[in-house]
């Protein structure tokens, strides 16, 4: 069957920026999907995309003009129902074949076959394929009814009276198979071979395509425009780096992939030029002019080689005139504005302390059950106070930054960018001349934001960061607020991580219990108490951090099922446990440990672990008593001086005992005072290899 080449492409008012790329690729991979579905691809067809600011694309190689036809086997309905006694078709029987084109010929080819419990009668023919026009008019419909989009418009077609909706007024469509149009609808346009380039710049209007594959090629040179978004965007980055390279002194543009992905899905034929503004803006923090610039204006930045900011950017313009200084000119006019607001902002936040601003926080409501930003400021300080005396550190100094942690919220260049709350904290610190501590803990509790992001830079961030996270997490379980599916709009899923990375990468000496527990009191009577769900949300998330870190889920489920409370060890514990499990003597210890915990469960009353040796009477529980008196002191002692790996080493001498108590001895004896002994002696054992972890969990 012959194939060519397949070019749709969907022509549109400016599409959402942000949303650009996701809307291409959407609209493309439906598109190619349906068409495979349909049987009009080869094994070999490929997809390519397209997505510029006015149109969505998709080019499919080796698409047929029509569907092979397939043979189809169709259930009918069970042999009793469809056949009477003699074996002649029932009414029921010649209706069905009827409603699928066929008639009473066709019963002495019917098929019998089983099905389930009875026999049923099935009918096999042949259907044809479906035509690209079919299939095609069915792929562009399904593409564009499941487009990711929250909002669709509606819109008033060319007659003045029917009407459709769809994320932008859609002015043409094109469907080309090789050089063919295809006859399809869509949007209430029909298709052709024409299309419309760059609305200022392009050579004709409109563009005539010869081919599916001069698409890109004819769109480029007669409508200045680069359908490809990857292209677009390794074009702008090229140009980026030409410019920062012509201004010199070892500039560059700010990397940002966001801003790249964001600028390619405005452009059709980028044009990299490069405007400065004046120089006295540089005494603005420099986060607040990148911030402007890149939110607000969609300029990238330039910084020197040591990373500061210079008072150069390059703007991405969708216009290529000969003379560019008009357009220069209007982008410098109109970011000098912008950043005139940032100075005025920072001036007159400067002119307040920030100790002065605490009381403005009880103005600011955080949560209507948990009250105000100053009664969170308060809870966040005592608790900061109650760590910091655990761990000796600087208790004025960390209650001072948790106090004034928050007061950026206030002023007015955080109410402008509230994206630089905690950075304008610090600067704000710096010109009260609070210190380094206090500032950088200001700035730093908002940290780790995101996985991956730097820890705190010092011991008073971090605790405040610890208490901040805490104080969330504590409030939010004590008032049900709780993550579900895919919704934590109060990231406590972050912020959960953000307590475990503190806890185990500074290897602080705190229990999770104990914090957890600690920062109840200061919510008074706001909350319930929810620290058992607390503790395991965080030990869950710590299982899924430790799994994508690439330890197995027996290893994870076997450390995690002591619940140690010190987070720091966890890591110890692992290794331990993969070096344990390495051993030969490992599989039969975790399978007699499994069991022991399984006839320890079942035992009635409490199981004391104590063995009474007058009562030891079989020579295999007297040897393993007796291993035990060796064993269990060696990885006690192990256990105590952290070495974990050594304490789980010294079990693998109690492999053979514990093999012949099992294959010799009768736990559940008749005689109660010897069955007691024996469970304590299981009970002994039980204790002594889980100290570092469940070993049971191991057992295959």
């Amino acid at each position: 069957m012959t194939t060519q080449n397949l070019l749709v492409e969907l022509f549109v008012e400016e599409l959402p920026p942000k949303a650009l790329k996701k809307l291409g690729d959407a609209f493309a991979g439906v598109l190619f999907e349906q068409l495979k579905a349909q049987g009009l691809t080869a094994d070999a067809s490929a997809l390519t995309a397209f997505a510029s600011p006015r149109r969505l694309a998709a080019h499919v190689t080796a698409v047929a003009a029509q569907a092979a036809d397939k043979a189809v086997s169709q259930k009918l309905m069970p042999v009793a129902v469809g056949l009477d006694a003699s074996g002649n078709a029932t009414p029921a029987l010649l209706k069905k074949l009827q409603a699928l084109g066929a008639d009473a010929s066709a019963v002495a080819g019917l098929k019998r076959a089983p099905d389930g419990k009875a026999e049923a009668l099935f009918y096999d023919s042949t259907v044809k394929g479906v035509t690209l026009a079919e299939g095609l008019q069915k792929a562009v419909l399904e593409a564009i009814a499941k487009l990711p989009i929250d909002k669709r418009m509606t819109y008033q077609l060319a007659d003045g009276w029917s009407d459709v909706k769809f994320v932008r007024p859609a002015h043409g469509l094109v469907a080309l198979h090789g050089s063919t149009v295809v006859a399809i609808e869509a949007l209430g346009l029909k298709a052709g071979n024409s299309t419309h380039g760059h609305r200022f710049e392009a050579a004709v209007d409109p563009v005539v395509l010869k081919d599916a594959d001069s698409y890109t090629a004819t769109l480029q040179k007669d409508g200045a425009v680069i359908a490809s978004f990857a292209e677009r965007k390794a074009e702008i980055a090229r140009q980026l780096a030409a410019a920062a390279a012509k201004v010199g002194g070892g500039v560059k543009a700010i990397e940002d992939d966001a801003l790249l992905d964001e600028v390619t899905a405005l452009v059709e034929r980028p044009n990299v030029l490069v405007c400065e503004f004046e120089k006295e803006f540089l005494g603005v923090p420099q986060e607040c002019l990148i911030l402007t610039m890149k939110a607000n204006q969609k300029y990238f930045p330039l910084l020197d080689a040591a990373g500061k900011l210079t008072n150069k950017f390059l703007v991405v313009s969708n216009i290529s005139p000969s003379d560019a200084s008009a357009v220069i000119g209007g982008n410098e006019r109109v970011v000098r504005p912008r950043l005139a607001d940032a100075k005025f902002f920072f001036d007159q936040d400067r002119k307040k302390t920030l100790a002065s601003r605490v009381e403005g926080l009880g103005k600011v409501v955080y949560h209507n059950k948990l009250g105000t930003q100053g009664e969170r400021t308060q809870r966040v300080r005592a608790i900061a106070g109650t760590i910091a005396k655990r761990l000796n550190a600087d208790v004025a100094g960390v209650q001072r930054a948790a106090e004034l942690a928050k007061t950026d919220l206030v002023t007015d260049m955080v109410g402008e960018f509230p994206e630089l709350q905690g950075t304008m904290g610090r600067y704000y610190a710096l010109n009260d001349g609070l210190g380094a501590d206090v500032a950088d803990a200001i700035e730093d509790h908002y940290k780790p934001r995101f996985a991956g992001d730097e820890l705190p830079r010092g011991s008073v961030g971090l605790i405040v960061a610890l208490a901040d996270k805490l104080e969330t997490l504590v409030g939010m379980f004590g008032i049900g607020n709780l993550p579900t599916g895919d919704k934590d709009p109060f990231a406590l899923r972050r912020h959960a991580l953000g307590v475990i990375r503190m806890l185990v990468e500074k290897d602080l000496p705190l229990g999770l219990a104990e914090l957890v527990e600690g920062a109840q009191p200061v919510f008074g009577d706001k909350i319930q108490d929810a620290s058992v769900a607390l503790v395991d949300f965080i030990y869950d998330r710590l299982a899924g951090s430790l799994r994508e870190q690439g330890y197995s889920a027996q290893e994870v489920d076997a450390v995690l099922a002591l619940k140690p409370q010190r987070l720091g060890d966890v890591a110890k514990r692992l290794a331990a446990v993969r070096a344990f499990a390495a051993l030969p003597e490992a599989p039969a210890l975790a399978a007699a440990n499994k069991r022991v915990g399984n006839i320890l469960k079942k035992a009635e009353g409490t199981v004391e672990a104590a063995i009474k040796p007058e009562l030891l009477q079989e020579a295999a529980e007297k040897s393993l008593a007796e291993s035990l008196k060796t064993v269990a002191p060696k990885a006690e002692a192990a256990f105590a001086s952290g070495d974990y790996a050594a304490s789980l080493q010294a079990l693998a001498a109690l492999k053979a005992p514990v093999d012949a108590f099992f294959d010799g001895v009768m736990v559940n004896a008749e005689d109660p005072a010897l069955r007691a002994n024996r469970l304590g002696l299981l009970a002994t054992l039980h204790q002594a290899m889980n100290r570092v972890a469940d070993l049971s969990k191991l057992a295959s």
